[in-house]
């Protein structure tokens, strides 16, 4: 009986369109430092200093890449305008499939978390690669031959573990990483412009005619990579206290954050190396070009620490997208888009329990398939896996920015203009653009042939998950139209308790209880 009140007075609470759940993930655990922790432990800064800005450095092979990640973290912070916008309206742990479902439709909704599953699971499985041979390098200078496969096995327990215990702890670890990590950066600036390859200090690729060359798109492609994570900030909206205000805050400094480190990184390497070398130095040393640069102005163990951080930055962006990951497959789950069995939480921690276990398992499982055939966890793990990923978390950005137009211009009164409208057309014709240079130099970034069936296998492969995606809201549109009402709309912190039965009163208490009924009834009707 009291169940069946407490459900009906459950049901009075809910406005339309929202959702009552049967578990929900820990509310009030995360602080704005927190949340910037998880984003710019995503974006992975030390991972991108260290490997990526000498990459683009090395491959296309021009100096204006300090501007190209200011341009970049200008455009992002644009997007992030109208997105953290709609955060203040949406708390949901499915974010882009949350936003792009009120945006753009349901459909459209299931489509972008089709693509969304499968891009950040990318993510995370091929930082494994990295973490791997970064950490055997490491051991190896040691003494020890420890094979990658054996040293990201051992990430991969750690993981598990923490995806299972409270958010508040894997911030906490996430913090401690990334203060050390922001740390030893700075020192490395400072040490290399302290100490000019040419003797003076030189702002020449800071020039804005730089941006003019025709490198700058596809600089600008490679670059945007490094800040795939910051967007993490609003999948645990339902987890921060006061998420309105937490994840607007966290998300603006999570992007100014990674976007401020790599551009003064990547000035602080050419001056440094030196405007006129840095990229041969690039394509000499790869990744050790920054080791090479400070190692001779700082002691030894400066050089072993960042060489150890530069392995716990891979690590807490694996933490990172671990969480971003198991929380999309628990908003699937509470809507019943995936299994409801993935829409519980653990009742002690909170944490998304089988989405964490899945992505531990579908990790594990790749993990040893590239072991097995011998794939190369460097370049075929990890290089493949985080650029498809990465572009998968383009699409959608990309979405998303038409979704916030969308929710805007149907609910105009919610923001102002500029956060409203303004900006937000003005991130998706930016980022419309930097989506087609990414699809078509695709194949360049991953250094394929150009009759590679890849060059377009990708980006067509998650166009199909998107119409899979559609098609399966359309199917569940006419076949389950209560789970089709609720795509997207998330818990907006209502959640069902259940109350047991009250135990039945002894026989001869029933008996007065049903002569009281029956006499009182009989009064009633007289």
């Amino acid at each position: 009986m009291l169940n069946e009140l407490n459900r009906e007075a459950a049901a009075k609470r809910g406005a339309p369109g929202s959702d009552i759940i049967s578990a929900a993930l820990a509310n009030n655990r995360l602080g704005v430092s927190s949340v910037v922790f998880f984003g710019v432990a995503g974006a992975a800064p030390l991972t991108v200093i260290i490997g990526a800005i000498t990459t683009v450095y090395a491959v296309v092979g021009n100096t204006a890449l300090p501007l190209v990640y200011i341009v970049v973290a200008g455009i992002l912070s644009i997007f992030t305008v109208g997105f953290v916008a709609m955060s203040r309206h949406i708390v949901n742990s499915g974010a882009f499939y949350s936003y792009i479902s009120h945006g753009l439709g349901r459909e459209l909704g299931v489509a972008a978390a089709f693509v969304a599953l499968p891009a950040y699971a990318m993510m995370q499985i091929g930082l494994f690669g990295l973490f791997g041979v970064v950490a055997a390098g490491i051991l190896g200078s040691l003494g020890l031959n420890v094979p990658w496969v054996a040293c990201a096995l051992f990430a991969w327990a750690i993981i598990a573990v923490l995806g299972m215990l409270w958010v508040d702890l894997s911030g906490k670890v996430l913090g401690v990483l990334l203060i050390a990590e922001i740390a030893v950066v700075l020192v490395y600036d400072l040490v290399m412009v302290a100490n000019p390859r040419d003797g003076a200090v030189s702002v020449a690729m800071l020039n804005p005619a730089q941006l003019l060359t025709p490198e700058v798109v596809a600089m600008m492609v490679l670059a945007i990579g490094g800040f795939t994570g910051f967007e993490a900030t609003v999948v645990l909206s339902e987890e921060a206290k006061d998420p309105k205000r937490t994840i607007s805050r966290a998300t603006h400094l999570a992007v100014l954050l990674a976007g401020l480190m790599c551009a003064v990184s990547a000035w602080a390497m050419s001056v440094g190396a030196g405007p006129g070398r840095i990229v041969a130095d690039a394509q000499r040393e790869q990744t050790n070009l920054v080791f090479s640069l400070v190692s001779p102005h700082v002691p030894d163990i400066m050089i072993t620490i960042g060489y150890l951080l530069f392995m716990t930055s891979i690590f807490a962006a694996l933490l990172a997208f671990h969480a971003a990951v198991s929380r999309y497959q628990f908003a699937l789950g509470r809507e019943r888009m995936l299994p409801s069995r993935w829409g519980y939480t653990h009742p002690r921690t909170g944490a998304p329990v089988v989405g964490s276990i899945t992505q531990s398992v579908l990790s594990l499982i790749a993990i040893l398939a590239y072991w097995f055939t011998h794939a190369d966890p460097l370049v075929q793990l990890f290089g493949y896996l985080t650029v498809v990923g990465g572009l998968g978390v383009l699409i959608l950005m990309w979405g998303t920015s038409a979704a916030v137009i969308a929710f805007f211009v149907q609910h105009p009164r919610l923001e102002n203009v500029w956060r409203g409208r303004v900006t937000p057309v003005i991130a998706f014709f930016l980022l419309s653009i930097i989506l087609f240079a990414t699809v078509v130099g695709l194949g360049d970034v991953l250094g394929l042939a150009e009759d590679s069936i890849f060059n377009w296998a990708f980006a067509a492969g998650y166009a199909v998950l998107a119409v899979l995606g559609a098609g399966w809201a359309a199917i569940v549109r006419y076949t389950k139209p209560d789970v089709y009402a609720v795509i997207g709309r998330g818990v907006e912190r209502r959640t069902l308790f259940e109350f047991p039965e009250p135990p039945r009163p002894h026989s001869h208490s029933m008996a007065f209880q049903d002569h009281y009924s029956t006499t009182s009834s009989g009064r009633e009707s007289r």
